[in-house]
Order: structure tokens, then C-alpha cells, then sequence
């Protein structure tokens, strides 16, 4: 029978993601949604410490920081419409009062810096090759929080400029870090509000700038998100409403395929026993009182308990504190 499309072959990766590994993911909305899914299977995962970050500068400036160590001043900061900003974060973090905001970022700050101490997997997700610099500095900023137009100019990175951004910060990593492996991605994500043609540039660049810092960095190794989601699936049923972002459909699509690139067959049967837990977790009772729910209380703590001890690096503290409240009620 002639198919009717083209089915992206699946491969393994030269590296492995498993449950004793740290990750920190770092970049668009879609590292957000993959790192989610690491989250909720247990890994050992820290997403995104400033919050959304596109552009290649940007992330690359987000790293160097985590190297440096050095935490945020209020001369990090700008206020416009009433907030406070850091032009380095994403608006999550803005807030009318400025200490707030400060602390917050630096209470994200510190945990990241904690975390990358003892991490060896970094997924960095690209999501565009424009950036908007300011006019009367020229910094690339990871968030125009609304500031006036008139006060950034916008460009598009080449592929080398891209390239000798992340180079040095991976390079300086993997120093720092020697067990580290990178695993590098293009967000499927279109940013339509560019234009059709300018979007496909952009992401061309993105994806030129990964082939050649994979070419010279052995530890960088390249998932093709953005290739399953446009040669394989192909199709607008696979977008959201807004006709940019993957479906849920097409996000499930594509982490299959990160699952057989990264896990083992162990991590997967892992995962399998942790994601049967959770989506049992999900279930709303009408009536938590009853003793058919107090039962289920009782079974899922014992599954936890039992995981626990084969799996002892696993964190279910989050859901063990859940389970006992319902059973105190």
C-alpha cells in the first residue's frame, strides 16, 4: 500500500538520559514542555532558572551567568508600566514591587547555580535567530518587556555569529563540568509573527549553527524536534489553535521519539511503572471519604513505598505528602 507520508526513522543517541543523571533544560516554551515531562517522570530536572529564553544570545548569557556565580543587582533591573524587569529574564519574573523581583530572580538564580554544580546533561532548546538589541547599549535582550520599539534594533544572527556565541559557553562547560553531554534542539515552535519566510530563515540558520558546533563539540549531539514535527507529521491537524505551537498530540508524538533516542530499555520500563502512578495520582474522587478511595490511597502509597526502596535516587515526597492528607481528612 503507498503511504500517504513520510515517517521519520527513529535512532538512539550516542548518549543516555537515566534517573541517577542531572538535567537542566534551558530555552523556548518547548524545552519547558520536554523538561516538564522529565519532571514528572522523576528525573532529576531544573527548566528554565530565567524563565523563556529564545534567542541564542540570550541562553548563551544565561549560561555564562550559572558559570560566573554572579547574582542580580537592582542595576539589573528597569521598570516600565508599573513592573520592574530584567532584560535577561523572562516577565514571569516581573513584579511592581522591585525587591520582590530581584529576590525572586536570585532565588532562581541560586538554586540554578546549586544544580549545575552537579549536572551532566544540558538540553538547550533554539527557538529563533532574531534579536533585539538596545539602541543606546547594544544588548541583546532575552525579553523586550514592552518597552517602545523605537529603543531596539532587530536583526537577524548568522549562522556563524550563532555558532561562536555557543561555542565558548560549551566549551567553557564542559571544562567545568567534564561528564557533561549537551543535547541541542530547534523548537518546532513557528514564530509567525516574523512572517512565513522569515521564520524558515531563522530556523535554517538555528539549524546550520547546530550541524557545525555538533561537527566541532563531539559532547553536543543534535534531536531533530523540529524536523519530525514538519517533514514527518506534516499537518495542521498536528498545531494548536494558534497554528504555531504542537498539539498535545504532536508534543506525545515527538517525545516518543526523545524517549528512544535518550532512555534505555530500563529508563523506559522505569518510566512506565512512574507515568502509570501519576495519571492514577490525577484522579479526582467525588467522594475522597469513602473507603474505595481510602483503598486507593492505601494501594498507590504502597507502590510509591515499594519503588522507593528498589529506586531509592526517585523524589516522591510531593505526592506522598498529597496521599497522606487525603488519608488525615
Amino acid at each position: 500500500m503507498q503511504s500517504f507520508r513520510t515517517v521519520f526513522p527513529p535512532s538512539r543517541s550516542g548518549v543516555s538520559i537515566s534517573h541517577t543523571d542531572r538535567t537542566l533544560c534551558i530555552g523556548s516554551c518547548f524545552a519547558e514542555q520536554m523538561g516538564g515531562r522529565l519532571e514528572r517522570l522523576k528525573f532529576p530536572t531544573l527548566v528554565n532558572p530565567f524563565g523563556i529564553v529564545f534567542n541564542p544570545i540570550s541562553i548563551g548569557k544565561s549560561l555564562g551567568r550559572l558559570l560566573s556565580g554572579e547574582p542580580f543587582g537592582e542595576a539589573d533591573l528597569l521598570e516600565n508600566q508599573g513592573l520592574w524587569h530584567s532584560f535577561e529574564h523572562h516577565g514571569s519574573f516581573s513584579s511592581p514591587d522591585k525587591s520582590l523581583a530581584l529576590h525572586a530572580i536570585n532565588q532562581s538564580f541560586s538554586r540554578a547555580k546549586s544544580f549545575l554544580g552537579n549536572t551532566n546533561r544540558l538540553v538547550v532548546t533554539l527557538g529563533t535567530a532574531h534579536v533585539f538589541s538596545l539602541k543606546k547599549t547594544g544588548e541583546v535582550v532575552a525579553n523586550c518587556h514592552k518597552v517602545p520599539a523605537a529603543e531596539f534594533e532587530r536583526k537577524r544572527l548568522t549562522v556563524d555569529e550563532v555558532a561562536q556565541v555557543l561555542l565558548p559557553v560549551f566549551e567553557k562547560l564542559r571544562q567545568v563540568l567534564p561528564a557533561l553531554q549537551i543535547i541541542a534542539t530547534v523548537s518546532p515552535v513557528r514564530h509567525l509573527r516574523d512572517g512565513l519566510l522569515e521564520n524558515q530563515r531563522s530556523k535554517a540558520t538555528l539549524l546550520l549553527a547546530l550541524d557545525e558546533i555538533g561537527r566541532q563539540l563531539p559532547f553536543v549531539h543534535y534531536f531533530p524536534a523540529y524536523e519530525i514535527l514538519l517533514d514527518d507529521l506534516r499537518d495542521y491537524r498536528f498545531y494548536a489553535d494558534d497554528m504555531a505551537h504542537p498539539s498535545s498530540q504532536a508534543t506525545d508524538y515527538i517525545w516518543r521519539y526523545f524517549e528512544n533516542a535518550f532512555f534505555d530499555e530500563k529508563t523506559s520500563a522505569l518510566c512506565g511503572r512512574i507515568e502509570r502512578v501519576m495519571t492514577a495520582l490525577a484522579h479526582r474522587p467525588f467522594h475522597p471519604q469513602e473507603f474505595e478511595h481510602q483503598n486507593f490511597v492505601n494501594r498507590q502509597t504502597s507502590i510509591i513505598a515499594e519503588l522507593s526502596v528498589v529506586f531509592p535516587y526517585l523524589d516522591f515526597e510531593q505526592e506522598l505528602r498529597k496521599l497522606a492528607d487525603v488519608r488525615s481528612r
